[in-house]
């Protein structure tokens, strides 16, 4: 396995980082500790959770991986061996719930927040502190186009950055990222670190895949230049790159079985790339999903290609991937597909 420096901090993760998101709803318990072992044995250092997991969010699994992860972390003593990041999520209508609704990334809710997935997760810090997407309108969750809106408000910057200071200080988290955010939005943050306004994002944890590759058109130079590097999110867009829901295939048990909130990964669009990718990696006698994720650890700006399985077969799959490197021929061919299909699923 390959360790990567973690923006400019002393921290080395692993090139694969094990999601988690599925623990709670689609994998129980004991499955997320057996991913755990696994993980952690094949040289994973590198763990992604979230305050809002398990996905799809409600208020009856809100929490519940950070449970699973904390429950792990005192049955097998192994929490200095692992890079624990997680998330503090931003505004949104689905969780009224919590933190009664008010969901700014101020000090009161960025305190409470942090103490909550501390007490949840069962160790006195999270290494990485991310936040899951901004408090202000942006072009993220399947939305391509930038809609501006110049009556919003939201928490200065500034504030946001005091009040995560002031958890680095308290020694409750080590460092901070960002997700689901912009060029505009990272250049900010940077530079306001950057004059000594707080700590400095040391990364930057997006969705990026084969069928999209949105993160190149402005936030890969940011990436490389300030040392703010991706951790890729959704890397098999949300499976179908695997090529398992082809011809209309719904397999048992599957995400996009199971939920619409991800239909946008079997449009046309997405099912005719999907197929062309497939294609391509079967012509090269490589697994489909296994040159996806190949793929993406390989691009130079990516710390960390997160993934995430339901299943051991599909978590060692995974894994594996870390070993396999693209020829320069293959990757041409990946991006002549790319020219004729152009984000066919933002």
């Amino acid at each position: 396995m390959e360790y990567r420096r973690l923006g400019r901090s002393d921290l080395r993760v692993s090139a694969i980082c094990l999601g988690t998101m599925t623990w709670g709803t689609q994998n129980s318990e004991t499955e997320g500790h057996l991913q755990m072992d696994y993980a952690l044995d094949h040289g994973v250092n590198f763990w992604d959770t979230a305050e809002m997991y398990s996905v799809p969010p409600r208020q009856e699994t809100y929490g519940r991986t950070e449970e699973i992860i904390g429950n792990w972390f005192k049955s097998r003593g192994k929490r200095d061996k692992v890079v624990l990041a997680s998330k503090i999520v931003g505004p949104d209508s689905r969780f009224p719930f919590l933190r009664d609704g008010d969901l700014r990334f101020d000090r009161k809710n960025i305190r409470a927040a942090v103490d909550a997935s501390l007490k949840r997760l069962q160790t006195d810090y999270i290494d990485l502190y991310q936040l899951h997407w901004p408090e202000r309108s942006v072009n993220v969750f399947g939305r391509l186009l930038y809609q501006h809106n110049a009556d919003e408000v939201w928490t200065p910057f500034e504030e946001t950055l005091e009040a995560l200071d002031e958890q680095v200080k308290a020694g409750k988290i080590r460092h901070v990222g960002l997700s689901n955010e912009t060029a505009w939005g990272a250049m900010s943050w940077l530079k306001l670190a950057d004059v000594g306004r707080g700590p400095r994002m040391v990364s930057i944890q997006n969705c990026y895949h084969l069928m999209n590759r949105m993160f190149e058109v402005g936030l890969a130079e940011v990436a490389i230049r300030e040392q703010c590097g991706l951790l890729a999110f959704s890397p098999l867009a949300m499976g179908t790159l695997s090529g398992k829901y082809l011809d209309g295939r719904r397999p048992d048990g599957a995400r996009l079985t199971l939920y619409r909130l991800f239909d946008r990964y079997v449009g046309e669009r997405a099912q005719a790339a999907t197929r062309a990718y497939v294609d391509l990696a079967r012509r090269y006698n490589l697994d489909p999903a296994q040159m996806a994720l190949a793929f993406v650890t390989g691009r130079p700006f990516v710390t960390s290609t997160i993934v995430g399985a339901t299943t051991m077969q599909q978590l060692k799959s995974n894994i594996a991937s870390a070993d396999i490197t693209l020829s320069a021929e293959l990757v041409a061919e990946i991006d002549e597909l790319h020219r004729l299909h152009t984000i066919p699923c933002p």
